[in-house]
C-alpha cells in the first residue's frame, strides 16, 4: 500500500492506456460494493475510447510508477462537467483525489468557467463536499435507467 510520503505526479492521459484507465474506473466503482451486474451496466459509460483522449481535458495520477487515478473534464456548451474522477482503490485516502481535483479546478478556471458540475456516485458525495462543492439537486444516471445521482456544483476561483 502506498504511503502519503510518496509523491503524486500528474500527467496527460495517453491513447494507448484507454483500456487500462477504463478498468481502473470499473475497479474504483466496484470498490463501493456494487455487484457484477451493476458494474456491467456501467461499463459503456465508463469506457474510455482511445480516440476520445484529449490531454487538455484529462489527467492521470501516478505514484511510484503506478497509475493511481484518473480525472476527465467535459465541456458541453457553457457548462463544464467533472465527467470522471476515479481512484485505484489501494490509493484511496492517499491524496490522489485531492490532487486530481486541484488540477481539474485550475484547468476549469483557466477556461474561464465560473463553476463545475459534478454528477456523483453517492459514495463520493462526501469527498466532493469536502472539496467545496454544494448540493444542486439530482441527475439521471447514464448507466442505470430510473436511478438518480446527486448533483453538485463547485464554484471556481476567479
Amino acid at each position: 500500500m502506498p504511503s502519503s510520503a510518496h509523491a503524486i505526479t500528474l500527467r496527460p492521459a495517453r491513447p494507448g492506456e484507454a483500456a487500462e484507465l477504463t478498468e481502473l474506473c470499473l475497479r474504483s466503482k466496484a470498490h463501493w460494493g456494487y455487484d457484477d451486474a451493476f458494474i456491467a451496466a456501467c461499463r459503456a459509460e465508463l469506457t474510455i475510447d482511445p480516440g476520445d483522449i484529449h490531454p487538455e481535458h484529462m489527467r492521470v495520477a501516478v505514484v511510484d510508477d503506478l497509475v493511481a487515478g484518473y480525472v476527465e473534464l467535459e465541456r458541453n456548451g457553457r457548462d463544464l462537467f467533472l465527467d470522471k474522477l476515479y481512484i485505484e482503490p489501494t490509493f484511496l485516502g492517499q491524496g490522489v483525489g485531492r490532487a486530481l481535483m486541484e488540477w481539474a479546478t485550475a484547468q476549469a478556471a483557466s477556461w474561464d468557467h465560473d463553476s463545475m458540475i459534478i454528477e456523483a456516485d453517492p459514495s463520493a458525495v462526501g469527498f466532493y463536499r469536502r472539496m467545496g462543492a454544494r448540493d444542486a439537486g439530482t441527475a439521471p444516471s447514464g448507466s442505470i435507467p430510473g436511478r438518480w445521482l446527486p448533483r453538485l456544483v463547485l464554484e471556481l476561483p476567479d
